[in-house]
């Protein structure tokens, strides 16, 4: 008589689950590890390239020249979480500019064409959202017809000259500070807590990153997928037009050319930050970490007299290596 005896099948499932991590290896091996330890390297290479690294008030100062950028970085996170992209904000912040600028030079009063900079831009993220959602293109090519298209009438608008002469409690947004810390470094700091909280501990948040694990999954549950994606598109487009009107008050001036370029670092920062270019994945935590990184990197080489076309390239490599860093991550994790 054969004393042989059989597993059940939930033996086996039991035997063949995967051992559970140690916290150790969670807590270490997360994109936003990894941007926290860059960071910290950043800094002390930075302050063996100049003393002046070493005094806050100079990163501060430094930073406000990012913080239009970083600011619209939070909400791109989201964005990319929901498994879609969009690459047109800078552009939107020079037409929403454009047309503040516009406006007050036509007479209106600055709070009124502040008012109708913000509408701007939300129409113009409505029809990122509507080419997207109603039409089902791709994200990335619609927003990179948009990226031309915004750029082209901000042109249109404000032809090859600058627009300026702008109130003087208008102007200077970066060097006002509230306990001693510039205004546009608080609302980002701000605007990182609120949608930390929104995105990390909320249901609307677990529904972003529902939508950008598996869409399909999604509207099974219920999720108002179109909806949420966007009301995202549409905020892109309404901080987008914030960011102009604090980059219009930080130069002085308007010019169609403004925040050229500004699509590079705002992808860096979120993809820096460990997002999952396919969605699903990412924090706004991150792309807060990364926002620091950037301003230190950036500095650190035009302290170091670094030219312009090398520091593209030394952006253009980080943004390669932390797509791979963090696909690398999530595969690991995910064994």
């Amino acid at each position: 008589m054969s004393t042989e005896t059989h597993a059940t099948p939930q033996v086996s499932a039991v035997r063949d689950a995967a051992t559970p991590r140690p916290r150790w290896q969670v807590i270490v091996f997360r994109p936003e590890t990894v941007t926290f330890l860059l960071l910290i390297i950043a800094i002390i290479v930075a302050s063996n390239l100049s003393p002046f690294f070493a005094n806050f008030s100079f990163i501060l100062e430094s930073s406000t020249y990012y913080s239009e950028y970083s600011i619209v970085a939070l909400v791109l996170t989201m964005v990319i979480i929901s498994g879609e992209i969009d690459l047109s904000p800078a552009s939107t912040m020079a037409l929403t500019a454009c047309t503040f600028a516009a406006s007050y030079q036509a007479g209106v009063p600055i709070p009124a064409a502040m008012v109708l900079a913000v509408i701007a831009g939300g129409l113009l993220g409505a029809f990122n959202g509507l080419m997207v959602i109603v039409f089902q293109l791709p994200s990335i090519i619609v927003t990179i017809g948009t990226l031309t298209l915004y750029r082209g009438l901000a042109q249109v608008l404000a032809g090859d000259k600058s627009i300026g002469k702008f109130p003087t409690w208008f102007v200077g947004l970066d060097y006002r500070e509230l306990l001693g810390i510039p205004v546009p470094v608080l609302i980002f700091v701000g605007a990182s807590i609120v949608l930390g909280l929104i995105v990390g501990m909320t249901i609307f948040g677990r529904q972003i990153y529902q939508i950008g694990t598996s869409e399909v999954a999604a509207r099974h549950a219920g999720i108002r997928v179109r909806a949420i994606k966007m009301g995202l598109f549409i905020l892109m487009g309404l901080t987008s037009a914030v960011a102009g009107l604090m980059a219009a008050s930080r130069l002085g001036s308007v010019r169609y050319d403004l925040a050229t370029g500004g699509e590079l670092q705002m992808v860096l920062m979120v993809m820096l930050g460990g997002t999952y270019i396919f969605g699903g994945r990412g924090t706004i935590l991150g792309t807060f970490l990364a926002s620091w990184l950037l301003v230190i990197i950036a500095t650190g080489m035009t302290v170091a007299n670094i030219v312009i076309t090398s520091q593209l390239t030394v952006m253009g490599l980080l943004l390669i290596i932390s797509i791979i860093a963090t696909n690398a991550i999530y595969a690991r994790n995910q064994r």
